[in-house]
């Protein structure tokens, strides 16, 4: 053999002997190199919630508005002596706005002379019939006279029938004057109103504050022309009291059941990260409104604002308090969700599964013994119905740690929070305080992707 070909079969057995270790190489490291993230089980208190969003009101809101129109003038002073403003704090009584009264003025003075004129028409009725019942009077004793005379020589008959037709004139004109009294005094009431109206729309054009609370809204400027037609222009909206206030939520109809007066509640609100509120629920609107073929009812949740830290149409992230379990068994809800890849799993697990499937092939793949797990049921809601007696309870898989290897354990849940999950039982009591369960896995050549300490780190997690 040439020394040629013999350098050419060596290179290539070398060449042969580097692929075949890079492949054990690259292999040994796609199945080896694999760090479990765990979880430790805890034991302590479960409260399952439900979560909604609502907005901060005030309890009580007045909104002031205009009755009459015309210019605004000027504002009032609040309770600081400056000028009625948003934030403003007022007394009931106090002056908000004036509006332009010169017209109503007008008018109340013109109603005021209309009276005077009625009453006046009064007087001179009353003054005619003084005179008419003397005239009857007259007429009375003339018509009594002639009647005993009769006609005679002493009374003609032509006189017999004047005596008579000016008494019955006399009694028609006493009555004449009676009905003008009537009518007079008729007009004195309608005069009397028609002045009040008058001396109201005047009183309209000075706006007071009905209660005792503060500006959260001005609505108008000096020098605007509010119009009050069929609608009452609003002017100031007025919160009563901003120390008791409440959050308006809106909970899906899903939900609506497990709300009940007196529930107790927690929400944050932007504008204070860090900081819980608590509250109670006050009441549920029977009003429900239809989104986009979603119902939802309002909840009323009361709380106390007596620092005046919560601010009126705030956005508040509510949580309603379902149930409260206590020295409750816990496992993270991403150790129910992972489950391992079959190189993962001790190898006397895949065996009891195999046999248990029949299967006693000794080559059998390991995606054939694989242990998938039955898919855990997970409540839809974080406040899913369970209680510690196990009622409506399902059933789970967590996996532990057995030397490089996981194997698996069979465990009855309850309620969950959304993070952790209630265990009422585990297969052969394995499960206890301290215990951990796996959450996930971490592969070294992951891990290894990047060098960036400020790029996220991107975890080989279980299948969900």
């Amino acid at each position: 053999m040439s020394p040629l070909v013999k350098k050419l079969g060596i290179c290539l057995g070398g060449l042969i002997a580097v692929g075949a270790a890079g492949g054990w190489y690259w292999h040994h490291n796609s199945s080896a190199g694999v760090t479990f993230r765990t979880e430790a089980v805890t034991r302590g208190d479960l409260m399952p919630t439900i979560s909604a969003s609502g907005t901060v009101e005030p309890q009580e809101v007045i909104d002031v508005g205009a009755q009459i129109e015309g210019q605004i003038l000027y504002f009032g002073k609040d309770v600081n002596g400056k000028l009625v403003d948003y934030g403003s704090l007022v007394d009931q009584g106090t002056l908000l706005a004036k509006i332009d009264d010169s017209l109503y003025t007008a008018d109340a003075d013109n109603a005021a002379a209309t009276l005077q004129q009625a009453k006046a028409g009064v007087t001179k009725a009353v003054a005619d019939l003084g005179q008419m019942k003397a005239k009857l009077d007259q007429a009375a004793s003339d018509w009594e006279r002639a009647q005993k005379l009769g006609p005679s020589d002493a009374l003609s008959q032509s006189d017999y029938n004047t005596y008579k037709a000016n008494y019955e004139v006399a009694v028609a004109n006493v009555g004449d004057d009676e009905a003008a009294i009537e009518q007079a005094k008729a007009t004195v009431a309608q005069s009397e109103a028609a002045l009040k109206k008058a001396q109201q729309s005047l009183a309209y054009c000075t706006i007071t504050s009905p209660v005792k609370g503060i500006i959260i809204d001005r609505r108008v400027t000096i020098g605007e022309t509010v119009v009050s037609s069929l609608n009452t222009p609003s002017l100031f909206l007025i919160a009563k009291d901003l120390t008791q206030i409440q959050v308006w939520v809106s909970v899906n109809e899903a939900d609506i059941g497990e709300i009940h007066p007196g529930q107790r509640v927690t929400f944050t609100v932007d504008a204070y990260p860090g900081q819980t509120f608590e509250g109670t629920v006050g009441k549920v609107r029977l009003n429900a409104t239809m989104t986009q073929n979603v119902v939802t009812y309002t909840v009323e949740v009361d709380t106390d604002n007596a620092d005046g830290k919560l601010l009126p149409y705030l956005t508040a992230n509510v949580q309603f308090e379902v149930a409260h379990f206590h020295d409750s068994l816990l496992v993270p809800n991403a150790a129910l969700r992972w489950y391992p890849e079959p190189e993962m799993v001790a190898p006397d697990v895949k065996a009891a599964l195999a046999a248990k499937s029949g299967d006693a092939t000794a080559g059998e793949s390991d995606a054939a013994a694989s242990p998938e797990p039955a898919p855990t049921t997970q409540p839809a809601h974080s406040h899913h119905k369970h209680n510690e007696s196990g009622e409506n309870s399902s059933r789970g898989t967590v996996w532990i740690l057995d030397g490089e290897y996981v194997r698996p354990v069979s465990v009855r849940i309850g309620s969950t929070d959304g993070i952790e999950t209630q265990v009422l039982s585990s297969e052969d009591d394995q499960l206890k305080e301290g215990v951990t369960v796996v959450e996930g896995e971490i592969r070294a050549h992951d891990a290894a992707t990047t060098t960036n300490p400020f790029a996220p780190q991107l975890f080989r997690g279980g299948r969900h």
